[in-house]
């Protein structure tokens, strides 16, 4: 196995052992992703209490939020990967309002119902704002983390959604020279952030970084950048074993002597590498442990799971009447009860909210022009070293990881 791999445009029919124009490898790196956040957040709620394990789980899972950060790199990458010839802006943000309004509607209106049933006080002009999907704008506590807490995330995305049909075509004639521009110098834009956060008001800091939807955007760009470059087969890199290696030497790093205002910059040339290094194994029919069908159906149903994950801990603690952290190796034993509560409740809102409602409210899937067979349409742009993935390999509802319907929120 090469140490670096250059991407050649996919080949136009997956086979069981060769080449994947999908990429269900990075449906498994989306479950890692949401892995990543669960574990913070298990951190943050202090669910495990005994020192060493809570030193275990702290020293995991600290940098455990950046798992957004992923989310909204493979995002961009995803979306670009999945373009469909001939499509248009109406159609693709009919399909990504499909993908998220359905869980995030259901989810909202469970949480309200438990506010309700608690006595809890509702910030109507908040709540309203967050079942819209704005509340990421909006620097002021108690709206951008409003009723359903995650939620901010999909305010962005939603924003990154508007963005990319108007950049496609500018993305088209961008030299590949400057695409290496954009995933390079968009994590140095991340570091800028950090010393320009001084200019505002200390009390909106944290949204200016952590929260608005522009400021976020630079992960998004990322992800766009080096997914075109991999269409044009310019994208060199290490392959996925050496990517995953350099990874986690860059997340120890991070936990041991890397300072925390470089994290978010370091940590997205790692997600970066990884994301691509498991494009590459698929594109060039390598093997790869993320595509095996438990890491799919986690990858599948991990929107779903980040969505229920917190409000769901939260009540099932105050069901329970336990507010503080379990100690000895019940802290452990809970969480991994928590995880699979939380993964039930996630395939069922998959299975019984998400894949209808993307049938129901998605467009209808347009026929290959001409009457030409969906598996024979191709596309060669002509700075493009190959082809674009095959388009009617890119069903409705497919488990494919490159499914614009199936992209990580």
């Amino acid at each position: 196995m090469t140490s670096t791999t250059s991407v050649p445009a996919p080949a136009p029919s997956p086979t069981a052992t060769g080449p994947l124009s999908r990429l269900p490898s990075l449906t498994g790196l989306r479950w890692i992703a949401a892995m990543l956040v669960f574990g913070f957040h298990i951190g943050t709620m202090q669910i495990v209490a005994e020192p060493d394990y809570r030193r275990i789980v702290d020293w995991v899972f600290t940098l455990g939020l950046s798992g957004v950060q992923f989310f909204f790199i493979l995002s961009g990458f995803v979306l670009v990967w999945s373009t469909r010839p001939g499509d248009t802006k109406r159609a693709f943000w009919r399909r990504r309002v499909a993908k998220i309004f359905p869980n995030h509607v259901v989810t909202w209106a469970v949480v309200i119902a438990l506010m309700l049933y608690w006595a809890d006080p509702v910030n109507l002009k908040a709540a309203l704002a967050n079942l819209f999907l704005v509340q990421a704008w909006l620097p002021v506590d108690g709206y951008f983390y409003s009723i359903n807490n995650v939620s901010w995330s999909i305010s962005c995305e939603m924003f990154f959604y508007l963005c990319l049909p108007f950049v496609l075509p500018l993305l088209r004639r961008t030299p590949s020279w400057l695409l290496y521009g954009i995933v390079v110098g968009m994590p140095l834009l991340i570091l800028a952030m950090w010393p320009g956060q001084q200019l505002l008001p200390e009390q909106t800091r944290w949204w200016f970084t952590q929260i608005f939807p522009i400021v976020r955007s630079f992960e998004f760009w990322i992800g766009v950048a080096a997914a075109e470059l991999m269409l044009r087969g310019k994208w060199r890199g290490p392959n996925l074993l050496l990517s995953t290696g350099l990874f986690v030497l860059i997340w120890v790093a991070c936990m041991e002597w890397i300072r925390a205002e470089l994290w978010t910059t370091v940590l997205a040339l790692g997600y970066i590498l990884v994301i691509t290094s498991a494009a590459a194994a698929d594109t060039q029919g390598r093997w790869s442990p993320l595509r095996s069908r438990p890491m799919r159906w986690l990858g599948e149903v991990s929107f779903a799971f980040y969505l229920v994950h917190v409000f769901l801990i939260k009540a099932i603690l105050r069901f329970a009447g336990h507010t503080g952290g379990f100690s000895g190796w019940w802290g452990p034993v809970v969480a991994i009860l928590l995880l699979l509560v939380s993964l039930v409740a996630a395939g069922l809102l998959f299975r019984f909210v998400e894949t209808p409602m993307m049938r129901v409210l998605g467009p209808r899937r347009r026929p290959a022009p001409g009457g030409t067979p969906p598996a024979l349409v191709q596309q060669r742009r002509p700075d493009q070293a190959g082809t674009r993935p095959v388009d009617g390999q890119r069903s409705e509802g497919s488990e494919s990881t490159s499914d614009p319907d199936r992209v990580p929120a």
